[in-house]
């Protein structure tokens, strides 16, 4: 008898979730679906913040993906890209979240591997690939576009990486 009650709830819930989903905009439907990533996005981020400051660092791009619109496979892999740029700079010391805006080294401390690193490119890239490499990172992190976040200290990075390839390569 409680299967059949059980059984009957399940398609009652099923009707009243398939009937909603034929009347509402694919926008609703949407920004629905947006709101709940959001949701689980915050409540990962909280949870592994308990858990330490190493573990936060890697579901933030699980909870930026469902703040920004992105266009695509096209949009998710640039996101993915700078999530790598920050861990390389992170990992060879050259960038932490603490430091604040006052990144003053010179650019001779970057190393011509470092610089290609920096950009995603290998060596012997031509020199157009080397600046819409530089153009699409700016893109994201230049800081006249990122009022909310400080991305000053990338944004320099990358910009002497770009002058040391052309400097060394292309002269």
């Amino acid at each position: 008898m409680n299967l059949f009650l059980l059984i009957g709830i399940l398609l009652v819930v099923l009707y009243l979730l398939l009937n909603f989903f034929t009347k509402a905009s694919s926008k609703k439907i949407a920004k629905g679906i947006r709101y709940i990533f959001f949701s689980i996005g915050i409540l990962l981020a909280i949870a592994l913040l308990l858990v330490g400051r190493y573990a936060f660092s890697i579901p933030i791009l699980l909870f930026l993906i469902p703040l920004i619109k992105l266009k695509g496979i096209g949009g998710l892999f640039q996101l993915f890209q700078l999530w790598r740029l920050i861990q390389y700079l992170r990992s060879t010391g050259r960038y932490s979240f603490s430091s604040g805006a006052n990144y003053s080294k010179a650019s001779s401390n970057i190393s011509l591997d470092d610089a290609y690193n920096i950009l995603g490119c290998k060596k012997g890239c031509s020199k157009d690939e080397i600046l819409s490499k530089y153009k699409k990172i700016m893109s994201k992190l230049h800081p006249d576009r990122n009022n909310d976040t400080d991305t000053t200290k990338l944004a320099q990075m990358v910009s002497e990486a770009k002058e040391t390839i052309l400097k060394n390569d292309f002269n």
